[in-house]
């Protein structure tokens, strides 16, 4: 036998062994090269497997926020850096708020991007403002900008109201049955119906319909709540060629009912020359005052498509971001009575002084927006914070030299429960954002930043925060919270990149006269 196997070999063809010689040589040097990108720069990585990467952590650990607050602990641990692999691309995570000021602020011009979320042109999420890179997205920027004005945002008061109106109605009449409603499922509800009024200029009636075909389309959109979504969208920016082959990066029929709605709703208004004030209402608008004859060469310009992208951007952003705070801050108050009956006496005096709740007011309360800076503390939205180098940057101070392409990960949660910046970090202490204590214990730059920072922010942050503002100073006049048996604690989705409770998330609802 022994003999056999030995004629075998002899016989085999030279070129075939040097071909698999060849093979083999070419992988050592392919992941050598790939795979000591940070250890040459001496950025520690700790362990990770050949073409996986440190994707087998999250896999391992099975909870995608657990493994990126590791990550920002190995960073303090490492000296503040933590080189990451994502399969073969490499990131660099940052646990130091100095080191990110540097990036997000100060030396901005080497950051000036965002990693794609696909690279898909036929995608429409390619033309959002969160996707476009350079000088595609400073002009989106400049159109958009405006747009999200405080003067132009507070256009949409009245609509945000009229939908809050619908919750606490809504929550009162369910709660005169069972007090103990699933309010991650009511907040889900109030966010669609505003962001169906706002974004698209239609009434979704959400409470009244069970899943009206917006919702059902709606939810198609939103696919990074599970582990299959969040293995799409890891797939989409690691390898967008495998991406294209196996077909996920391509627009689903979801945005073809989208693009239908924007499209009937802009000819119907340009026709009837009708205007609700709403964020369509706005785009058109910059549409009107940029797209003239005399826009330059190379200036972005707002085709139904672009209009589209961000109406899109729009619903898939701040869908969970807003119901889920909302039910991070409800639950927390509901945890914590006295700080919830503050609260409470702080609208009640408003709605006294102004006989009802204003958009001045609400913006101005100074504890509303305490709790709720204190809620995006703890539940921040976004899981990281991430740039993309765009220029050669050398880190001051150290030997890392970022190349064009590498991405820098900081993680939100991780820094702002982090204790060398906070104290009691996993207590919900709503003072600590009150402008007198601010001034006296100042908040270390980039400690805190629940919607980003820097030029490439969160630009509807100013419109998130009046839906959130708005939903539960009506819910607090009507209602008392209360935890519900079996939900004392927050329990969230272990695979969605934003923070999102589970399902049937319940808090005990009771009118207050």
């Amino acid at each position: 036998m022994g003999g056999e196997k030995n004629s075998k070999i002899e016989k085999m063809d030279p070129w075939v062994l040097l071909t698999t010689l060849l093979l083999v040589l070419l992988s050592v040097w392919y992941l050598k090269s790939r795979y000591t990108h940070w250890s040459s720069m001496g950025v520690r990585t700790g362990f990770f497997l050949p073409f996986i990467g440190h994707n087998f952590g999250v896999l391992f650990l099975k909870n995608l926020w657990t493994s990126m607050e590791m990550g920002h602990k190995k960073g303090i641990e490492f000296g503040g850096f933590f080189g990451i692999y994502q399969f073969t691309r490499p990131q660099l995570l940052t646990s130091e708020p100095d080191i990110m000021k540097l990036i997000l602020i100060k030396d901005f011009d080497h950051f000036t991007d965002r990693p794609a979320l696909t690279q898909d042109r036929d995608n429409i999420t390619s033309h959002s403002i969160g996707n476009v890179t350079g000088e595609e997205w400073k002009n989106l920027r400049a159109i958009m900008s405006p747009t999200f004005s405080s003067g132009k945002i507070k256009r949409m008061f009245p609509l945000v109201c009229q939908n809050a109106d619908t919750l606490v109605t809504s929550c009162l009449h369910q709660a005169s049955k069972n007090p103990a409603l699933d309010m991650k499922d009511m907040f889900g509800r109030f966010t669609m119906d505003t962001i169906a009024s706002c974004a698209f200029g239609i009434d979704c009636s959400s409470f009244i319909r069970e899943k009206p075909e917006f919702v059902q389309m709606a939810e198609r959109v939103f696919g990074t709540s599970s582990f299959s979504g969040l293995v799409k969208v890891i797939i989409r920016m690691s390898l967008p060629r495998f991406a294209r082959v196996l077909g996920i990066s391509r627009d689903g029929p979801e945005v073809d009912f989208f693009r239908n709605v924007v499209e009937e709703t802009i000819r119907t208004r340009e026709e009837s020359g009708q205007c609700r004030g709403d964020f369509l209402d706005l785009m058109l608008e910059a549409r009107h005052q940029n797209n003239t004859p005399t826009t330059g060469k190379g200036k972005t310009v707002l085709s139904n498509e672009v209009v589209l992208a961000q109406c899109i951007t729009f619903l898939s952003a701040g869908f969970d971001t807003v119901s889920s705070t909302l039910y991070f801050v409800s639950h927390l108050l509901a945890q914590h009575p006295d700080q919830q009956h503050r609260l409470r006496q702080e609208l009640q005096a408003l709605v006294q002084e102004e006989g009802q709740l204003t958009y001045q007011g609400i913006m101005d309360a100074k504890f509303l927006q305490a709790c709720i800076n204190e809620t995006l503390r703890l539940y921040p939205p976004a899981m990281a914070t991430t740039r993309l180098c765009t220029k050669p940057y050398q880190i001051p101070g150290t030997r890392i030299r970022l190349r064009v392409g590498d991405e820098v990960i900081y993680c939100t949660r991780g820094v702002q429960r982090d204790p060398r910046f906070w104290q009691n970090p996993d207590k919900f202490q709503p003072d600590r954002f009150l402008p007198h204590n601010i001034n006296n214990n100042p908040i270390t730059p980039c400690s805190f930043l629940p919607f980003g920072m820097g030029p490439r922010n969160c630009i509807a942050m100013r419109f998130g925060l009046m839906e959130v503002k708005v939903a539960l100073s009506k819910l607090l006049l009507k209602a008392e919270l209360k935890l519900s048996p079996g939900h004392e604690n927050i329990k969230m989705k272990n695979w969605s990149i934003i923070a999102t409770p589970v399902s049937e998330s319940r808090i005990v609802v009771t009118p207050i006269n």
